[in-house]
């Protein structure tokens, strides 16, 4: 069985109601739009190369904002753009994980 994607990427978009931490408290709605707008761009997207996609909570709320990648499942966390940017580069484009983001 072959994978559909390349890498599939999936960011937790989850907002609580409660008040406690959760992701898009961090910016991983803004993170989500840019990496989509990036991978585009790329020409990156599409069957057998990268789909990214919202998910709900990954229940890791402490140590978000979260994205996860597969097949690999290589959990990252990220701090700005250009955080996601590295992700892009190295990770998706050159198949190098960016250890300083792996959760």
């Amino acid at each position: 069985m072959t994978n559909h994607f390349q890498h599939h990427v999936f960011f937790c978009l989850n907002q609580r109601d409660d008040g406690t931490a959760c992701c898009m408290d961090k910016g991983a709605e803004a993170a989500f739009d840019f990496m989509k707008a990036s991978i585009k761009k790329r020409n990156l997207n599409g069957a057998g190369k990268v789909r990214v996609n919202r998910a709900g909570c990954f229940d890791r709320c402490g140590e978000g904002p979260l994205l996860v990648i597969y097949p690999q499942a290589i959990w990252y966390t990220f701090i700005d753009l250009d955080d996601i940017d590295e992700i892009i580069e190295s990770h998706i484009i050159n198949g190098k994980i960016v250890e300083r983001l792996v959760v």
